[in-house]
């Protein structure tokens, strides 16, 4: 009897030991040499929407500008880096062919009104909860596979954690 409750604590402290050292379930950053991408999402997309934009925060820790090229999106035909900004009066959106630039100890935010990924040619709608792969491509750092999370169609991306540079969010957007 003895033996079987020692295998028991055992099993029991092995498994505590394993959940313990197991990533968050909610953990949602990644690595690419000296960028840290914290926290990709999207938004839900009502049935036949062909678009959808992708949010995150990319911190430089290094000592060298990148540049956030491009990527993929499993759902998408197309993935593009976008801006919005004021121009006059009115907000407009552009590709940045060259990318995005993330100076050496800057972190850039991609929210709703300014930085942004777009998504293009989407295969199916987008789900609240769901995490559906996608991939960024960095000009230094090179390939990055993520989870975008999916949160509620109108989401603004209220788990915001102390970003600093990049464009502050505006109240329009996509």
């Amino acid at each position: 009897m003895h033996l079987f409750q020692d295998r028991n604590i055992v099993a029991f402290v092995l498994a505590a030991v394993v959940v313990a050292a197991a990533p968050s379930v909610d953990a949602n950053e990644y690595k690419a040499g000296p960028l840290v991408i914290d926290r990709p999402w999207t938004r839900a997309t009502p049935g036949g929407a062909k678009v959808a934009g992708g949010y995150m925060t990319i911190r430089n820790t290094g000592t060298t500008p990148d540049r956030l090229v491009g990527g993929s999106f499993v759902r998408a035909t197309r993935f593009e880096v976008h801006e919005m900004r004021m121009e006059g009066s009115v907000m407009r959106m552009r590709a940045l062919p060259k990318g995005l630039e993330i100076g050496p100890k800057q972190a850039v935010k991609l929210a709703p009104g300014g930085y942004h990924v777009m998504f293009m040619g989407l295969m199916q709608p987008l789900k609240q909860g769901e995490r559906i792969k996608g991939q960024l491509v960095f000009e230094k750092a090179g390939t990055v596979d993520v989870d975008f999370v999916v949160e509620a169609i109108g989401a603004q991306g209220g788990g915001q954690h102390g970003e600093t540079g990049g464009q502050p969010p505006r109240s329009h957007g996509h």
